[in-house]
């Protein structure tokens, strides 16, 4: 039974208010009628002013039985003869003006709304219950969910009905897409969500089924199972218990269909609490798994002199991920970090409180920032962590913790090249490789090279890659995999086919493309000096989210390549990325306005010309609707991504030329990959 804590004090019989519907004849066809609804309804009714205690004028009673009214058993008592008085036929009308006019007048704590009858879903999944003046040309009906909406909003007093239920004894079945079907389209519209309303649903069969009814004895399955669960329970009673009940009248139906005496098994699709806690799953009655210890002042006041004016470090949310993962937690559906400081995230994390082993989800996000800030370099703030998590874990008993694990290895070919100052023909050229360590393996020395030298020099260089190193024992080598060749070029080379640069290849004298080979992309540091600060929060906002957002990812058409464009895209840290949805060459305008903006990412066709298929399409995963979804594009592995789709594409056109077909180009993908944090050599070659 879920605790009464949250029940309004004054929750009793006078403060309790019903719309109660049966429904067993319709005007649109004789073979629509069933007998039992009306009866139903009847029933509840009679729990409601029996053993509830409502009163019978809190109560709006709306049946159309197949029989006469004065037929079906009220019951002589006092309160039913004046619900028999009151009654009105359940016509579309009459449910508005009770539903929607009289009661949200009434001054009540919990609505019950019991409505039994047929039950078809629309083409939103909305619940829509047809009343007795349903016609072929207008099935009259009410759209529950759009009333249940409407009550939540402040076109009901905001003081007034905290709590709703709903339980209904119906079909959901599909209305059939058929002309003769017309419901039209209801929607009662509402005002603004008022906090702190609860609602509760039960329905009597799962999506496409049909619930089951016994016209012999005039009854359904689900509102005589619940019925036995009111029993004779009071208004607060019944209202704290109705999860359980809902738990009970689901475990009735299994054992009945397991041991094949019953078809019907209810599933509660909105199979929630009163306070939005799914429970049919679960043990109600039985305790909740122990949390994890939370910090306690010392802890605290050390992180204080810890994060004081430290800005967010690159690996943030790779330690916010992971502290789940070493807690035995599941990460947060929804990505990224939960503030922009460092404090304002354990805050998240220790609210959260971590996982049944005990623990605090910050004790491994401190432990993690440690291990990279060591790995970094830092290692004054490295000790500084390390020694807050052994004070912490030993202060407040917590179990051991693994470590975190080590940073991704990457080696990386740099290649820059810079226009000579006096302007001769060619480039100024430097190469680094950057692995555990960077080291500097080329350079032309001041003296200009074409770009067909540093093509030879760069493929002679990857040639050495597993090379054994000189005078080193077996098995040392002088290079890991090449992973990466980022190319730092001045802005007129942004748009150059580094990555179509044949490389050998295999025997008889193969070459493949550069770019097939290895992640390629482009980079253009120096064209940031006036944008430094947009530049680096861009690339800290990227991280922080962990390479995805809705906004990370921005699609630029030509009609948006505008003077303004930079200005607007350096307003603010998102987007981090653009795509170019564009006919022109990159060079009028975008990729001005890309630099200009700060954004260190960028992805368009060599040349100019839209891919087929667009960008967005290549690139990014599709969502739930099958198409992309900006939001689910992991920017942060967009290198490896763009050589995948180069891969593709290159085995695409293969097949377009042996078909004597036009290649869609998709190869020609260019991606500037600007990170700030690894620009080596930034020293003038000149």
């Amino acid at each position: 039974m879920t605790p009464a804590g949250f029940l309004p004090p004054a929750l009793g019989p006078q403060r309790t208010f019903a719309l109660v519907a049966g429904v067993e004849r319709y005007d649109i066809s004789h073979r629509w009628n069933l007998r039992g609804p009306a009866r139903d309804a009847l029933r509840f009714a009679r729990w409601l002013t029996g053993p509830a205690e409502v009163p019978p004028g809190n109560v709006r009673l709306l049946l159309s039985p197949l029989d006469e009214p004065g037929d079906l058993d009220w019951t002589d008592s006092p309160a039913m003869t004046a619900l028999r008085t009151a009654c009105r036929p359940a016509t579309e009308e009459n449910v508005k003006a009770a539903l929607l006019d009289e009661l949200p007048q009434c001054d009540g704590d919990l609505l019950w709304i019991f409505w039994a009858g047929h039950g078809y879903l629309g083409p939103h999944q909305e619940l829509m219950l047809p009343c007795t003046d349903a016609r072929p040309s207008q099935i009259r009906h009410l759209n529950l969910d759009s009333a249940l909406r409407w009550w939540r909003t402040d076109l009901v007093k905001a003081r007034r009905f905290p709590l709703q239920a709903a339980l209904v004894d119906s079909c959901r079945v599909d209305a059939p897409r058929d002309t003769r079907w017309n419901f039209g389209t209801t929607d009662y519209g509402g005002g603004s969500s008022v906090p702190g309303r609860r609602q509760f649903r039960l329905y009597a069969s799962r999506e496409g089924e049909v619930a089951q009814n016994d016209p012999e004895r005039g009854a359904g399955r689900f509102t005589e199972a619940l019925l036995g669960e009111l029993g004779g329970r009071s208004v607060r009673e019944s209202v704290s218990g109705l999860p359980g009940a809902a738990l009970s009248i689901h475990r009735t139906f299994q054992e009945l269909r397991e041991r094949g005496e019953g078809w019907q098994l209810p599933q509660f699709i909105v199979d929630r609490d009163w306070d939005a806690c799914s429970f049919l799953d679960d043990d109600l009655s039985g305790p909740g798994p122990a949390g994890a210890a939370r910090l306690d002042q010392a802890a605290w006041d050390g992180l204080g002199e810890l994060f004081d004016g430290r800005e967010l470090p690159r690996c943030v949310y790779e330690a916010y991920a992971w502290a789940f993962k070493a807690a035995g937690c599941t990460t947060p559906a929804c990505g990224g970090l939960p503030g922009d400081g460092l404090l304002e995230v354990v805050q998240d994390l220790d609210e959260r409180q971590g996982g049944r082993g005990g623990m605090p989800l910050a004790v491994p996000f401190v432990r993690f920032l440690a291990d990279r800030a060591a790995a970094a370099g830092d290692a004054r703030w490295a000790a500084r962590l390390v020694d807050w998590v052994r004070a912490t874990r030993e202060r407040l008993a917590l179990p051991v913790l693994a470590p975190p694990p080590p940073p991704a290895r990457r080696t990386v070919v740099h290649v820059r090249l810079e226009t000579p100052p006096g302007g001769e023909a060619g480039y100024l050229a430097r190469m680094w490789l950057r692995g555990e360590r960077t080291e500097h393996i080329w350079e032309s020395e001041g003296k200009p090279v074409r770009l067909e030298e540093v093509r030879e020099e760069l493929v002679r260089r990857l040639a050495l890659v597993g090379a054994p190193a000189a005078g080193g024992g077996a098995g040392r080598q002088a290079y890991a995999a090449v992973d990466r060749v980022e190319f730092h070029v001045p802005y007129e080379l942004l748009d150059a086919d580094f990555d179509q640069w044949p490389v050998p290849r295999g025997p008889a004298g193969r070459r493949r493309a550069l770019g097939l080979l290895h992640q390629v992309v482009v980079r253009c540091p120096e064209e940031r000096a006036d944008t430094r600060a947009e530049w680096h929060t861009s690339w800290r906002w990227l991280h922080a989210q962990g390479g995805r957002h809705p906004d990370a990812v921005r699609v630029v058409a030509d009609a948006e390549v505008t003077d303004a464009l930079g200005m607007d895209l350096a307003a603010r840290p998102a987007p981090a990325c653009v795509l170019a949805h564009t006919t022109a060459a990159p060079h009028a305008g975008l990729l001005e306005a890309v630099l200009e903006g700060g954004l260190p990412v960028a992805v368009w066709r060599r040349g100019g010309g839209v891919p087929a298929p667009e960008l967005l399409d290549l690139l990014a995963p599709a969502g739930p609707d099958g198409r992309p979804d900006p939001g689910a594009l992991d920017v942060l592995a967009l290198p490896a991504r763009v050589r995948d789709v180069r891969r593709a594409a290159a085995g695409a056109a293969a097949g377009a030329a042996r078909a004597h077909q036009p290649s869609a180009g998709a190869d020609r993908l260019v991606l500037l990959w600007d990170d700030p944090d690894d620009v080596p050599g930034l020293r003038s070659l000149a």
